[in-house]
């Protein structure tokens, strides 16, 4: 029963952290001052959403009127209708029209609001905020092609990416030292609360189901309450800022290296011993309050384990998606509680376990090390954003060496730290762990010398900020790379050799001088997933190819820190003067495409019309040249 509800909440989060309609909004002229606002939404597999006739969830269409527009007809929805149940939901393509009269130049403005459901579960209502200038406006070839326009999430390939990785460090702490021991404390409660095999099965779920609300409704808290104060664009302006500001990225840096330190011995990192005191007493209380306490017990002691890698798997799942933090967060907490959920059930596998010694000081330690490569990217992070040059390419490739090379030695007991106990021989499974880490090692060497090392793209500081360079035929080379914002709005080099442009006028003008059409790159420094698209996709040469003889290149970064000149200020509508380059970005790739993750492409033509897009993170090469091709 714990498993089978657990699946069903993480299936339909899942669902949710991906878009469920893609919206597109655009305005035909009709004649003379008569225009129909046509917004075409593409509703993704899996799901349905409810018609406008539906009186308590059905999608709506609010125009506003003013300013020279006038509304002159109700809105009009075109659909082919589908069954669920014997209610009337619509899939595929949904269009929706309104006809208005408009004086002179100006946008139409509005918003689209929907509930998509997928089975018997219907999400949270969803908003599509559209603006359009009149005239600009250029009706694509097909409604399907107009879906692509705008409202677009993580794709569902990356997110399973993270689950599987929450997954993995939730089982892994099973096996640190705050951890462990706490399982002969998890079976002695449950064989003494356990008055029948029923009951014990009860206590058992309710268990790990503690566990799971534990982690998971504090980070669902935070994110709901920023929701409900300023809707998604707050909830995505915190998370960029806990993301990409240097502040939080300092901060974390130095928390993974006290942890660091702290699992190599240097000093113990505990909760105040009062707060696992109470929980602990509380747990003798028996029944359901009993088995809540024990759960909090278990949370508060393993937090100087779990604390870190809790935060690695929010950190690197906040790209301004709404659901998925609280997705991972939830693949974290039960693959951490199903062990213990397990031991509740079946007391008696217990006696199959290893007993705690000297190894659990070993993965402490080798977590230590771990802790170390994973705070870099933080660093790196902060470094990249504000154009420090303090950690680049091969600076970090540097202490990455040497960390898991003092990794190999520490498994081979050349090394020993204050808490180890001594290594008389090593073990088979040591020496499988030996070979892994130094492989690892010889595959970062060639790094130092430019390889592209894409496995890691997502990880590395990008190539060009690397000082040496070893290029075809032997020759040295250094990258003279500027950052995008040294020359803000000109000419800047990107990966591959590449060039572009970092502002989009200034793209858009080239693109029409030449005769080409734009490349939108929407990305940023801090943005993992774009590093990997450049270095496994973009590098391939039949990408590469079609990106330099067929299109300007404009990069917008959302995520650059770095302050504009007072007149390349923007203003906001409710009077928010932006100054950095990566504000101004940010609102120009929501206003225009209406985005607001990374990456995205867009492709344009000269007079700034879109041909296609959004296209996310999607590492099929094939498939990413179908689309430069426009097919």
């Amino acid at each position: 029963m714990f498993g089978h509800v657990l699946t069903a909440l993480v299936s339909f989060l899942i669902l949710q952290a991906s878009p469920s309609v893609v919206w597109k909004a655009i305005v035909n002229h009709s004649e003379g001052n008569n225009y129909q606002l046509v917004v075409t939404g593409q509703i993704a597999r899996d799901y349905y959403v409810h018609p406008m006739s539906d009186p308590y969830v059905g999608t709506e269409l609010q125009v506003e009127a003013g300013d020279g527009i006038v509304l002159t007809s109700e809105v009009v929805e075109e659909f082919t209708p589908s069954d669920y149940k014997g209610e009337t939901v619509v899939t595929g393509t949904y269009v929706l029209k309104q006809d208005l009269q408009i004086e002179g130049s100006g946008k139409v403005t509005g918003t689209v609001t929907w509930s998509a459901c997928s089975g018997d579960f219907c999400g949270m209502p969803e908003d599509y905020e559209f603006s359009v200038p009149v005239g600009d406006a250029v009706a694509p070839a097909d409604p399907a092609a107009a879906g692509e326009g705008t409202k677009s999430g993580r794709n569902a390939g990356v997110l399973w990416g993270l689950i599987l990785e929450a997954i993995l460090w939730g089982f892994l702490m099973l096996l640190t030292p705050c951890v462990f021991p706490m399982v002969p404390m998890t079976v002695s409660f449950f064989l003494k609360q356990s008055d029948t095999p029923a009951k014990g099965r009860f206590n058992a779920f309710m268990y790990g189901l503690f566990i799971v609300l534990l982690y998971t409704v504090p980070i669902c808290l935070i994110i709901g309450l920023t929701w409900a104060a300023g809707g998604s664009a707050v909830t995505a302006d915190i998370f960029n800022w806990l993301s990409t500001h240097w502040l939080p990225n300092i901060l974390f840096f130095v928390i993974f290296m006290v942890f660091a330190a702290s699992f190599f011995g240097a000093f113990e990192i505990t909760l105040p011993s009062s707060w696992t005191t109470k929980a602990d007493a509380g747990s003798s209380k028996g029944g359901l309050l009993g088995v809540f306490f024990l759960a909090l017990t278990l949370v508060l002691v393993s937090f100087s384990c779990t604390g870190p890698i809790v935060g690695t798997v929010l950190i690197k799942s906040t790209q301004g998606e709404f659901w998925t933090p609280m997705v991972t967060m939830l693949a974290f907490s039960v693959a951490f509680a199903l062990p213990f959920a397990l031991l509740a059930f079946f007391p008696s596998i217990l006696q199959k376990l290893p007993k705690s010694g000297g190894w659990l000081n070993s993965v402490k330690v080798v977590l230590g090390f771990i802790e170390i490569a994973l705070g870099l990217k933080f660093l790196s992070t902060a470094d990249q954003t504000y154009h420090w040059h303090i950690l680049d390419r091969e600076v970090y490739l540097a202490i990455w060496i040497v960390c898991f090379t003092l990794l190999g030695l520490y498994l081979l007991g050349k090394i020993r730290f204050k808490h180890d106990s001594p290594l008389e021989y090593v073990s088979v499974g040591r020496l499988a762990l030996v070979i892994l880490d130094f492989a690892f090692v010889v595959y970062l060497i060639p790094g130092m010398w430019g390889a592209p090392l894409k496995a890691l793209s997502g990880y590395m500081p990008p190539l060009e900020t690397q000082d040496f360079v070893l290029r075809s035929g032997g020759t040295a080379a250094v990258s003279s790379a500027p950052s995008t914002t040294t020359l803000y709005g000109s000419e800047v080099n990107l990966p591959h050799g590449l060039t572009g442009y970092s502002r989009l006028e200034d793209g858009l003008a080239a693109a029409e001088a030449q005769g080409k059409k734009v490349f939108v790159d929407i990305t940023g420094h801090g943005c993992v997933n774009c590093r990997e698209m450049e270095a496994r996709v973009w590098s391939d040469p039949k990408v590469l190819q079609r990106l330099r003889d067929n299109y300007v290149i404009v990069s917008l970064y959302v995520d650059d820190k770095t302050k504009l000149p007072e007149d390349q200020w923007v203003t906001t509508d409710n009077g928010k003067v932006l100054k950095d380059v990566g504000r101004v970005n940010s609102k120009l790739v929501l206003d225009r495409f209406g985005v607001n993750s990374q990456p995205n492409y867009f492709l344009l033509d000269g007079k700034g019309n879109i041909l296609s897009g959004p296209r996310g993170y999607n590492l099929d090469v094939d498939a990413f040249a179908k689309f430069l091709d426009l097919l």
